[in-house]
């Protein structure tokens, strides 16, 4: 049998269907169009743009407010996921994260917030506090706890394909087949989640979390493949190693790829982009859905 036949016949996509929306906060969020996730890290050492740390807080409300007329999600990150980074104790994850997240839920009370957290208990004070979904890199790996934790919480669950930790993913990452190896992956955590009761998941291939170059680009090539599973999907490129490398730029210097490989992912069924630079994210999004318009 030919790899991928599972979904080679349906390359038209009247096979699938289309996710609508998802809940969060107690209202529907609409997935008719591409929806922006702007990262916001409260760390020291993330790979590309840092707030002033440890706790700026009059900072961060003015950094959300610019951000705001792009955002449909705010993505907020107190651990740095990027290879190679060493984790911290979960009560340095708490005293970096609980400042900035109590700010931005009382500045802007309306406002979709993400907790990028691999830790039940994190997660469950986060929610307590007014995020409204759960952003997991590990999709459980890195606690056995958090599939029970988000079916308590009862949030949106981002569930993301990463082989390894943060520590080690990109130690020569192998793969006999990237695409069923994600895809059984994914089949296998969502039987354990919805036994659990949980439904609104979100489910994020992992670019740049365990692949190689040409991993990530292979995944890419295959992205409308995972809509077989008729939920959300999110993609994260944003000035990441895989742009870099291959044109040859820094993080800073990655804008325009971002950008080629956001419009690419739209068009082959992403929902979410998770991105650094909303404004020209947006502006992606604003153009594509002119182009189906018309």
């Amino acid at each position: 049998m030919e790899k991928h036949s599972i979904v080679d016949n349906e390359k038209n996509s009247s096979f699938f269907i289309k996710p609508k929306s998802f809940l969060s906060k107690g209202k529907l969020v609409s997935l008719e169009s591409p929806l922006i996730m702007t990262v916001l890290n409260i760390t020291p050492d993330s790979f590309y743009e840092r707030l002033p740390y440890p706790n700026d807080i009059e900072f961060t409300v003015k950094k959300v407010a610019e951000l705001l007329p792009f955002t449909d999600i705010l993505d907020l990150g107190a651990v740095s996921t990027r290879p190679g980074a060493k984790s911290v104790t979960e009560k340095e994850e708490l005293l970096r994260l609980l400042p900035h997240l109590e700010a931005i839920v009382k500045n802007f009370p309306d406002l979709c917030i993400s907790v990028d957290t691999f830790r039940s208990g994190v997660a469950k004070t986060a929610v307590e506090m007014g995020a409204s979904i759960i952003n997991d890199v590990s999709a459980g790996e890195m606690d056995p706890l958090m599939f029970d934790a988000v079916a308590r919480l009862k949030v949106p669950y981002i569930m993301m394909h990463m082989k390894g930790t943060p520590e080690n993913m990109q130690q020569n990452p192998q793969y006999e087949d990237v695409i069923p190896e994600i895809m059984f992956y994914f089949a296998t955590k969502l039987e354990q989640l919805n036994k659990r009761g949980l439904s609104d998941i979100i489910i994020d291939p992992g670019f740049g979390f365990g692949k190689s170059i040409d991993d990530n680009y292979k995944i890419l090539n295959h992205l409308d493949e995972f809509r077989i599973f008729e939920l959300p999907l999110l993609v994260g490129f944003s000035r990441k190693s895989m742009i870099q490398k291959v044109l040859g730029v820094s993080g800073e210097g990655a804008l325009t790829g971002t950008t080629v490989l956001n419009t690419i992912a739209i068009t082959k069924g992403a929902n979410i982009l998770r991105v650094h630079d909303p404004k020209e994210a947006r502006q992606v999004c604003t153009l594509i859905q002119k182009l189906r318009s018309v």
